[in-house]
């Protein structure tokens, strides 16, 4: 406002200084409206935007959420019914082997999705598959959404599957409401989160995570049909496996968050009618293998007193786990016996040798550690008492469990609050790539329910308006940490 009372030279400076603020004002509203014309400013519109963003000193190009955020139901369900035809097993099952044939269709497929939708599309010596969204300030720490699509023999075609094609509609759902990522978005499809042909779950994101135990035990590593891994990953396409698995590995802060949809695997959400579950921790295994050695014999002729039982020795010991898995007085303790196995298998001899493979998993690592102590002191008393000999006792992974974030979490739970859709904190007793991403960024899951909490099985399914919340929640965390 110009003062009568100053000096006139005063007064002509005011109107200069008024003069080229309405003309920087009509200079930034050009811009803006020129830059909706990609045919003029092609790709130097993300330029124009941060210019004028910077300028002014708010987003120019913020989401249009929660209301306008819209997801392709009818074609994500196409999409996830189509990758299932890439299967070794008949509908309604799916079996998708790493590496195999199916398995290879099925990247394939992934790749042009993603490259329909506009991401830049690479992949490492392994075959994880990255598809980025250049954000306008790329030189930011990116965000990163994803899963797997492998599938272990017989199963469902929602695990995992939902994580990486709901992270590519994600993308679409935010580029038709009109956001501009600050931070770039990515999406991964992980290698091998099941450990179905080489016996190593989390194969892909255990590499990224920098694990030179695994980089060197891949170099020795075959399948049930003697092919080895560098051999298997070639066939599909991986030239590089045989090489150093180390150039994989990310450097902690690689990415500036980490946030993985999935099906529950439960049945918790389902009961409760609740949309969406933030979860908040990762329980981790360990799994353990354990061998009896006793003396066997002919089931009819060999007295009961003087038997050197190993089956009996491997049955106490299954049950012991369960004991000491309830003895924990924590609900999150969980044990199981998922492999027995009994030398020489005839129903009128008695086990010379019986085998056992436990896996037990807690939030808590001290305490799944006790039980694993028990177990062992277990295995122990058991083989003196049944006098047979305790010929293996193997911890053959420990990882540890891995917590959430806390700006992920409250970025989804005021993602959720937003868009009106019920929420609960909740663990994952699940394994999932998360618990080893987040060794690399801060990381986060959502989930959603699923039927009768099924998994891993040909019954395992979601609603597509559940698939739909999840996805709305994802784009939207997505959004709130590409604008950190």
């Amino acid at each position: 406002m110009i003062n009568k009372l100053e000096s006139p030279i005063t007064q002509k400076k005011k109107r200069k200084m008024m003069a080229l603020r309405f003309s920087l004002f009509i200079f930034i509203i050009s811009l803006y409206f020129i830059s909706d014309f990609p045919g003029i400013f092609g790709h130097d519109e993300d330029m124009t935007i941060k210019t004028m963003e910077e300028f002014s000193g708010y987003q120019i190009h913020e989401p249009k959420y929660p209301n306008s955020l819209s997801v392709n139901s009818d074609t994500l369900q196409k999409q996830i019914d189509e990758l299932a035809t890439f299967s070794d097993s008949p509908a309604p099952s799916v079996t998708r082997i790493l590496y195999s044939e199916k398995d290879v269709l099925a990247r394939s497929y992934i790749k042009d999705l993603m490259e329909l939708s506009g991401l830049s599309v690479k992949e490492d010596a392994v075959g994880n598959i990255f598809g980025r969204w250049n954000g306008y300030e790329p030189e930011l720490a990116p965000v990163l959404t994803g899963s797997h699509v492998d599938a272990i023999p017989y199963s469902g075609k929602y695990d995992g599957v939902v994580g990486v094609l709901g992270a590519i509609e994600s993308i679409n759902v935010l580029k038709r409401s009109g956001f501009k990522p600050k931070r770039s978005l990515e999406v991964i499809m992980f290698t091998s989160e099941e450990p179905t042909r080489f016996g190593i779950s989390c194969l892909g994101s255990r590499l990224l995570a920098g694990s030179v135990q695994l980089a060197e035990l891949l170099k020795k590593t075959v399948d049930n049909q003697n092919i080895s891994f560098s051999d298997a990953a070639k066939s599909a396409g991986y030239a590089n496996a045989k090489g150093d698995l180390s150039e994989i590995f990310l450097n902690k802060g690689s990415y500036f968050a980490f946030v993985e949809l999935h099906i529950e695997q439960g049945p918790i959400l389902e009961k409760e009618g609740t949309s969406i579950g933030v979860v908040t921790a990762i329980a981790a295994p360990a799994s353990i293998k354990v061998t009896f050695e006793g003396n066997g014999g002919h089931a009819g002729a060999a007295l009961m007193p003087d038997r050197n039982d190993a089956g009996l020795a491997a049955a106490e010991l299954a049950l012991a786990v369960e004991k000491h898995v309830l003895d924990s007085g924590s609900i999150d303790t969980v044990g199981t016996v998922g492999i027995l196995k009994l030398h020489p298998g005839a129903i009128n001899s008695i086990p010379s040798m019986a085998h056992l493979e436990i896996d037990t998993r807690d939030i808590d690592e001290s305490r799944r550690n006790l039980v694993i102590e028990k177990i062992h002191q277990s295995a122990l008393s058991i083989a003196k008492k049944r006098r047979v000999i305790l010929s293996e006792f193997e911890i053959v992974n420990q990882d540890p469990p891995a917590l959430s974030d806390e700006s992920i979490t409250k970025a989804t739970e005021l993602a959720c609050q937003e868009l009106n859709l019920t929420h609960k904190k909740m663990i994952s007793r699940a394994y999932h790539d998360s618990l080893f991403m987040a060794r690399v960024s801060p990381m986060g899951m959502i989930f959603i329910p699923c039927y009768k909490g099924y998994s891993h099985k040909p019954e395992e399914f979601s609603s597509v308006e559940d698939i739909a919340n999840g996805v709305k929640v994802l784009a939207l965390t997505l959004a709130k940490l590409s604008l950190s």
